[in-house]
């Protein structure tokens, strides 16, 4: 008893552990993807970014580009000297500038006089005239530099959200250029270009978003399998230990029965002796010549319990030492006919009809024909005394791949739902008579030829047998 125990609670101590690993598994995990994920948002944000500033740059080259070429190089030529204040050349910048950032989401771009710092041009007319705050991209550009930056607007307490503007602001110095081998020269002046990446800058935010929820709904799925796992692992173990613990039960009641089967065995041998000797003087003593009739009155019902004393000492033995099948080539039907001939006085004198569907098919089968006839007695009997005042038997044999199921159905008193269960138990009876033996002597007999006996009963609406028997 202790060894199944141990054994048992060292299982589910092995369980525990695992089932530990397995939740540690998933946190560490977790910890680990979480800051994973965010690093791979955050670079897939700072790569966007770094396209679109790359872009800005390249923009102001371009302008750089236009600018000099197409507007001081003519102007130059034209008039000798750059005056923004001018209707003409103004005119003659913005259609230049204009031109240039066309179709590219430009939403300012201004124009610093390196000298005074005062915007000489702008794409939006009240800005000529006013000083620059001359902040660090803008000193940057003074020294030759370019310098891009994001202007937002609209944060939250968590930092730059879907919400509010973005704006992507470059600082391009303004050089000369040699027309002729394309040097760059001292800086003129400084562009300053502002566009709006809101919905940019939204898709990269978006992009964030995506990334964290994957990874989130990625480690909820793997949680969701993982506590399944484990669920279904607990399952498991408690069928199994269930199953062990009705093993064990199982064990313990054959320990029982087997050593009441010894003591059965022996104590019957002791009581066969004595009883054989009751029951030839008691036989002897009724054969005898006597006028008074209470003599043999006496010796008959002597008689008559000495054989029933013997039929349950025959059950003990059979139960105790049961016997090991003498197969041989049988029939079924001829083993159901023989019983139902043998009863039939008993099936009249009880107002009991039977029905059956042999109708002269054959049933071959290997096994012992004397234990399996014993055994559907033993059946055919129990259903005569569960019907009191008269009913029916049905008797139904259906051939199936490897072997035959044969029901006996009966209309009798039933069993209750509370004694179905124990009705194979020995020495359990409902009746009030009979060692209790019968039943499970039977299930022996059919589980000895490799078959199967199920019982079926509701309380007053009677009982079905079904047996299931192999071919060979």
């Amino acid at each position: 008893m202790a060894a199944p125990q141990s054994k048992r609670e060292t299982q589910e101590r092995q369980f525990r552990l695992v089932k530990f690993f397995a939740y540690a598994s998933f946190i560490v995990l977790f910890l680990f993807s979480f800051p994973f994920s965010v690093v791979i948002s955050q670079q897939a944000k700072d790569s966007l970014i770094e396209s679109y500033e790359s872009y800005a740059l390249l923009l102001g080259e371009n302008l750089n580009h236009q600018v000099f070429q197409n507007f001081v190089i003519p102007v130059t030529r034209s008039f000798g000297k750059i005056r923004l204040r001018e209707r003409k050349q103004y005119e003659w910048m913005d259609k230049i500038v204009k031109n240039t950032i066309h179709g590219l989401n430009i939403e300012l771009v201004n124009i610093y006089d390196l000298d005074r710092g005062i915007v000489v041009y702008s794409t939006d007319p009240a800005l000529p005239g006013k000083v620059t705050n001359r902040g660090p991209g803008y000193e940057k550009a003074l020294k030759g530099e370019y310098s891009v930056g994001f202007i937002s607007e609209g944060d939250s307490f968590w930092g730059p959200g879907i919400r509010g503007s973005r704006q992507l602001r470059t600082y391009v110095p303004f050089r000369g250029m040699d027309p002729f081998t394309g040097d760059k020269g001292h800086v003129l002046a400084v562009f300053e270009i502002i566009q709006d990446m809101t919905p940019q800058y939204r898709n990269i935010v978006k992009l964030q978003y995506l990334i964290f929820g994957l990874s989130i709904l990625i480690m909820g799925l793997i949680f969701v399998a993982l506590l399944l796992i484990v669920r279904k692992a607990e399952t498991i173990l408690e069928e199994r230990a269930a199953r062990q613990r009705e093993l064990q039960s199982k064990l313990d009641q054959a320990e029982r029965l087997a050593a009441l089967g010894k003591m059965c065995a022996g104590v019957s041998h002791e009581i066969r002796n004595p009883l054989g000797i009751i029951k030839s003087t008691a036989e002897l003593l009724g054969s005898m010549s006597d006028s008074e009739q209470g003599q043999k009155r006496l010796s008959a019902v002597i008689v008559e319990e000495s054989d029933r004393l013997d039929n349950i000492v025959t059950e003990f033995l059979d139960f105790a030492r049961p016997k090991e099948p003498n197969y041989q080539e049988c029939y079924l039907e001829e083993l159901i006919t023989k019983n139902l001939h043998f009863l039939e006085p008993e099936l009249n004198k009880e107002n009991i009809s039977v029905r059956h569907n042999l109708n002269g098919r054959s049933f071959k089968l290997h096994g012992d024909p004397h234990l399996l006839y014993r055994s559907f007695l033993n059946i055919f009997v129990n259903a005569i005394q569960s019907m009191e005042s008269g009913g029916s038997i049905n008797v139904d044999v259906s051939e199936v791949k490897d072997g035959y199921v044969i029901g006996v159905s009966d209309t009798g008193a039933g069993i209750a739902e509370e004694d179905l269960s124990k009705i194979f138990d020995p020495f359990f009876t409902t009746k009030d008579k009979g060692s209790g033996l019968g039943l499970s002597i039977v299930r022996n007999i059919i589980e000895g030829h490799r078959g199967a006996i199920h019982i079926d009963s509701r309380e007053g609406k009677g009982t079905t047998v079904s047996i299931t028997l192999p071919k060979g």
